[in-house]
């Protein structure tokens, strides 16, 4: 079964900087939005960014000015650039492929921000 795999997640100070990575380990046809989402313990899984084939971005409100969501449509790739991470940015980080049949998750990286 086609799964995402996401890397580059990892340990980093406060105002650092960390790019995440996400690609299908297989053919997945009709992708139309890849995002990513993140989860701290006790919290709720929520929207970061996500960005259409057509290039709309969504940002959280938390990450606006902070975070860059970026694609490569033709590899169904999606990247997270993150800059000036906060302690509070520390979560797991899921990437997250939407077609019109289904959606598609990955197993999460961790990102953890020390102060």
């Amino acid at each position: 079964q086609v799964q995402l795999v996401e890397s580059g997640g990892g340990l980093v100070q406060a105002g650092g900087s960390l790019r995440l990575s996400c690609a299908p380990s297989g053919s997945i046809f009709g992708i139309h939005t890849m995002g990513w989402y993140r989860q701290a313990p006790g919290n709720q899984r929520e929207l970061v960014a996500s960005r259409t084939n057509s290039g709309s971005t969504n940002y959280a409100d938390s990450v606006k000015g902070r975070f860059t969501i970026s694609r490569d449509n033709a590899k169904n790739t999606v990247y997270l650039q993150m800059n000036s991470l906060k302690p509070e940015d520390t979560a797991v980080y899921y990437c997250n492929a939407k077609t019109n049949y289904r959606v598609y998750w990955g197993q999460g990286t961790q990102v953890t921000v020390s102060s």
